[in-house]
């Protein structure tokens, strides 16, 4: 019962996009071979050492932290990190991470967190942003060379949409220009302002045919400083991002729901902190596994009731407690993020049944493991 590592990694990469993650991120193959067939899956939150010693010989480690995540200029295995890398290199396992591009995706961290405690989300908290890969070309041309630029731009890969090809938007105008000293103008003479009757052309291209674009542009244009702009457009979200809003079947107090949180989630030393009246009734809920308190304005403007979230730092959380009505629930980061787990576990078994053994590790890897209540 085997799978080779690369159809793992295009599973996982099309469930969780790379192009999600944040610039700063570091995500996918840590080490392995992607030509090699692994014996197994196991996913957890964080590679640490008794995770990796739990993963199989010839299993991926599928991790939601990166190992790896600042520069690092050694791997020896007198490092810690390193010799976790030698350990997993050594018995043909394999390392891969999923970060921000799991907690962006659709469904990601945050979807499975909120089903962990009985939400129906309904929106993303804060949508994503997601590298542009069309451009919209706004070109301007004297009106009697328009149907030649246009020409050319569509044969450099310009006006597609859909299933139409040639498609472009054109509205007429009066353009101006003095031409300087050292200008050879097509049109006009130096020395003297040249108003032309010209075409505002626009077409859509991929981002990948800037280049070709540019230069159909430039050769089919009688002009020698053609006048042009290029916009990155940017896609709608299409649900993800970080963070979403919910809602519980039926209201109840926040004391209740702190209770909830508390049942759905592992428990930790850490536990569940709640800051807000025990009685308010709460049925909209914005969450978001991890580090949250970034959010905390993204949270208050969704109309939430509640915001749960993991690592609320002392000042973010009493700045938010004097403006905003909405309660906070506060609870370890492993245990926000460790339902996804699961999730991911589904994914892959759902694609590769039985030839591949998926399991969650059981392992708690939460740094902090002892709690004492403060008093005299």
């Amino acid at each position: 019962m085997t799978a080779r590592l690369a159809d793992v990694i295009d599973v996982l990469d099309a469930a969780y996009p790379p192009g999600l993650a944040h610039s700063w991120d570091s995500v996918g193959l840590v080490c392995g071979d992607p030509t090699e067939v692994i014996s197994s899956v196991t996913v957890a939150v964080d590679a640490t050492a008794a995770v990796v010693d739990e993963v199989p010989g010839g299993g991926l480690l599928l991790a939601h932290h990166p190992l790896l995540l600042r520069g690092v200029d050694t791997v020896a295995a007198s490092t810690p990190k390193g010799s976790l890398i030698h350990r997993l290199v050594r018995t043909g396992r394999a390392l891969f991470t999923a970060h921000t591009n799991a907690d962006s995706a659709a469904p990601g961290v945050s979807d499975a967190l909120a089903a962990a405690v009985g939400l129906t989300v309904d929106s993303v908290l804060e949508p994503a942003a997601r590298a542009a890969d069309t451009d919209k070309w706004v070109i301007y041309t004297p009106a009697e060379y328009a149907e030649a630029v246009r020409a050319a731009v569509f044969a450099a890969g310009a006006g597609h949409i859909g299933d139409y090809t040639q498609c472009s938007w054109s509205v007429g105008g009066i353009g101006q220009f003095l031409p300087g000293d050292g200008a050879t103008p097509a049109i006009g003479q130096s020395g003297a302002v040249e108003h032309v009757a010209e075409d505002r052309v626009e077409v859509v291209a991929p981002a990948r045919a800037r280049g070709a674009v540019h230069a159909a542009l430039l050769a089919a244009h009688p002009y020698e400083e053609p006048a042009f702009d290029i916009v990155a457009m940017q896609p709608l979200p299409a649900g993800v991002g970080i963070g979403r809003v919910g809602t519980l079947a039926a209201p109840e107090p926040l004391s209740a729901f702190v209770a909830r949180v508390a049942a759905g989630l592992p428990a930790t030393s850490w536990g569940v902190r709640a800051s807000g009246d025990p009685d308010l009734e709460v049925s909209r809920v914005a969450v978001c596994g991890g580090a949250g308190d970034s959010l905390l304005d993204a949270a208050a403007a969704s109309g939430a009731q509640v915001y749960l979230t993991a690592d609320l730092r002392h000042h973010p959380a009493d700045e938010h407690s004097r403006r905003s009505a909405m309660a906070l629930v506060d609870v370890a980061h492993w245990a926000s993020e460790h339902p996804w787990c699961a999730q991911a576990a589904d994914i892959l078994t759902s694609h590769f049944g039985a030839t591949l053994p998926v399991r969650v590790s059981t392992l708690c890897t939460d740094p902090w493991n002892l709690a004492l209540e403060g008093g005299r």
